[in-house]
């Protein structure tokens, strides 16, 4: 009965874990069409083989503790072009990860135009310990909404983690991580450093 159970638990896992991969899968292909529809874009159709990612881990799909920001006021969040951007505290997200609780603030955009696809747009910027190294050096973002809260909690992928596009070309007014969310961890999950030529303008 004992064999019989754990061959069935070893089913399962592998199960959800080709189903995980599979999602992701997806997710990428898609994140990778967005290059090609977008005219905004920095990169072209060729250009899109050298992305390069970190195999999908399912360690760093967390599950956190997400607490509403109360009273918090609109600021101006620097951009590695020189301008800055309006946003406000929406949340912080606690997770818990090989026995350390990492924190996350999460910030809503006040910036986009006032339509109606953005409204439940949340944003995660972060810096961590890969950065300059496997993966690109101004940090990395992840995109969430709000209705992802739920009952207190909120799934954070970082395997769906991706670059800003001032990795690939200049030009664009990327987002600068703010210090609460650099972190001495290494996040080995998500998008890692682009592989082609740096682009000196936006083209």
């Amino acid at each position: 009965m004992k064999l019989t159970f754990g061959y069935i638990l070893l089913f399962l896992t592998l199960s959800s874990c080709q189903k995980y991969t599979k999602e992701l899968a997806t997710h990428r292909t898609k994140y990778k069409e967005g290059f090609i529809n977008d005219p905004r874009s920095p990169l072209k159709e060729e250009d899109l083989l050298d992305l390069d990612f970190y195999p999908p881990t399912k360690e760093w799909k967390l599950q956190c503790t997400c607490n509403l920001a109360k009273d918090a006021k609109p600021f101006e969040l620097p951009t590695y072009s020189g301008i800055t951007r309006t946003y406000i505290l929406h949340s912080l997200a606690t997770c818990p990860y090989k026995g350390e609780l990492l924190t996350f603030e999460i910030y809503k955009n006040l910036t986009q135009p006032a339509n109606p696809l953005y409204k439940n747009n949340l944003f995660l910027p972060f810096k961590d310990g890969t950065n300059g190294a496997t993966t690109y050096g101004g940090g990395r973002y992840i995109n969430l909404y709000t209705y992802d809260v739920k009952d207190g909690q909120i799934v954070i992928d970082f395997n769906k983690c991706y670059n800003p596009w001032c990795a690939y070309s200049a030009g664009y007014n990327c987002p600068i991580p703010p210090r609460a969310n650099h972190k001495e961890i290494s996040i080995q999950a998500g998008e890692r450093s682009f592989k082609g030529q740096y682009k000196g303008e936006k083209h």
